[in-house]
C-alpha cells in the first residue's frame, strides 16, 4: 500500500501558540517521526512525505533556509533509524536549485539505506508534479513507442526516485485545505482523498490509524461495477 501526505500547517500550529513559525516546523519533523513508526506498524510499503513543493521558493529566504537546515538534521538523525527498520529513503524531486550541502546529505542518507527492503520513504523537496511530467515528456519525445510503464520509468528518473513508485493508493492532507498543490498528479490519479483538519504537528499515530480506517471503509471500483452494488441497484 503506498499511503502520500501533504503536510499542511505547521505554520498555523505555531501562530495558534504565539510561536514563531520555526517552532511549527520543528514540532511537524517530530510529527514525521509519528508517521513513520506508524506507517511501520500498518504494514504500509510505500510512504511519501511532501515536504517542500517548488512554490515554496516564494517564502522568505530565512524561513527557507531554516526548512533545509532542519533537512539535513533530520536526514542525520534518522538514517540509522530507517537502517535499524531496513527503510529506504529516496528524495524526490529536483536538485539543481538545492544547497550542495543539503544535497550532499540527501544522497549520503540514500546511499546508506539503499541496500534496505522494507518500507519506502520518500520525500519531496522542491518538487512540482507538473514540471516533472513535462520534463518527462521533453526526454522522451524521440522515442516513437512510449506505453505507461516506460513513462513511469521516465518519471522516476526525471524526479531522482530510485524505482518507479507504486500509485497512490491514499492521499491525506491535513491542516483543512483540500487541494492536491501540485503533488503526484499523474500517482493519484485512482488515490482515495483524505483532508483532515487537524494541523501537521497533531497528526499523530491514532489520527494515521484514523485515517486508514476510514480509507478501508471506501468501496474502490476503478471504474467498475461491483456485483453487489448492481444487484442491488437491480432490485431497487
Amino acid at each position: 500500500m503506498h499511503v502520500a501526505i501533504i503536510m499542511d500547517g505547521n505554520g498555523r500550529w505555531a501562530s495558534l501558540r504565539h510561536l514563531p513559525r520555526s517552532a511549527g516546523h520543528h514540532a511537524g519533523a517530530k510529527a514525521v517521526s509519528a508517521a513513520v513508526e506508524a506507517a511501520l506498524r500498518h504494514g504500509i510499503t510505500t510512504l511519501t512525505l511532501y515536504a517542500f513543493s517548488a512554490a515554496n521558493w516564494s517564502r522568505p529566504g530565512a524561513e527557507v533556509s531554516a526548512l533545509f537546515a532542519l533537512l539535513r538534521r533530520h536526514l542525520l538523525t534518522q538514517t540509522q533509524r530507517c537502517l535499524d527498520e531496513s527503510i529506504r529513503i529516496n528524495v524526490i524531486g529536483r536538485r539543481d536549485r538545492l544547497p550542495a550541502d543539503l544535497c550532499q546529505s540527501i544522497e549520503r542518507s540514500e546511499q546508506a539505506t539503499a541496500h534496505c527492503r522494507g518500507m519506502r520513504l520518500r520525500i519531496a523537496v522542491d518538487y512540482s508534479s507538473q514540471h516533472s511530467l513535462v520534463e518527462a515528456c521533453r526526454r522522451l519525445q524521440s522515442e516513437p513507442d512510449v506505453d505507461r510503464a516506460r513513462f513511469a520509468e521516465r518519471l522516476a528518473d526525471v524526479d531522482h526516485a530510485t524505482a518507479p513508485a507504486p500509485e497512490v493508493d491514499l492521499l491525506i492532507r491535513t491542516g483543512g485545505e483540500q487541494r492536491l498543490s501540485d503533488f503526484l498528479l499523474w500517482e493519484c490519479a485512482y488515490a482515495e482523498l483524505l483532508f483532515v483538519d487537524c494541523l501537521w504537528p497533531d497528526f499523530d499515530q491514532p489520527a494515521f490509524q484514523h485515517a486508514l480506517e476510514a480509507y478501508g471503509q471506501r468501496e474502490r471500483r476503478f471504474g467498475r461495477v461491483v456485483a453487489d452494488t448492481l444487484a442491488r441497484a437491480n432490485h431497487g
